[in-house]
């Protein structure tokens, strides 16, 4: 995987984390540079360590499903993608003015769900330079939402859906690109 494909899946998999990031800076009276380090961070960190975690869950199974792998990495790649999209369209409003830590931690984990199922997906289409390709996850993440909050006093929520729906057909074209390398060995 290459630089540009890195920095793509990172975009694609922020994408959840940066539409939060909006909806909190929306909520806050002030955004202080403080306020914007701290939902960065915890966005971004949980964004690095997911796709980690599905990664060693990866290779827990990796012996049982070698042989279908690339469908395994497709399909995990084209739900994802899917589920965002869906997600653009049919997803309640929520309210996020009441933020805590203890609610931005459980947001954290919540947008980085999806990125738990791409270190699984990583493992099996893979398996090279994952602390490298997790940490710039990680990076991306922590400068998208970081940034996220403090424009969203600038921009308003306008724009909250168009990331995450952009990020969903990234996810569905890296499941397309997984599949086509290893049917037609491109």
């Amino acid at each position: 995987m290459n630089i540009i494909e890195i920095l793509l899946i990172s975009l694609a998999l922020a994408s959840d984390a940066f539409a939060i990031s909006i909806c909190y800076g929306l909520s806050l009276n002030d955004n202080t540079l403080k306020k914007c380090l701290i939902v960065g961070f915890s966005f971004g960190i949980f964004q690095a360590l997911m796709p980690m975690l599905g990664y060693f869950l990866g290779d827990t199974f990796n012996h049982l499903i070698r042989s279908i792998d690339h469908f395994v990495a497709f399909s995990l790649l084209l739900f994802i993608g899917g589920k965002m999209i869906y997600e653009t369209k049919h997803k309640e409003e929520n309210e996020y003015s009441d933020l805590n830590l203890k609610s931005l931690i459980i947001l954290s984990i919540a947008t980085s769900i999806d990125a738990l199922t791409f270190g699984i997906a990583y493992r099996f289409a893979y398996n090279t330079n994952m602390l490298y390709t997790f940490t710039i996850i990680g990076i991306v993440t922590f400068i998208l939402c970081t940034i996220g909050v403090k424009i969203a006093s600038f921009f308003g929520m306008k724009y909250k859906n168009i990331s995450q729906f952009i990020g969903g057909i990234v996810l569905i074209l890296f499941g397309f690109k997984i599949l086509l390398e290893h049917l037609f060995l491109i």
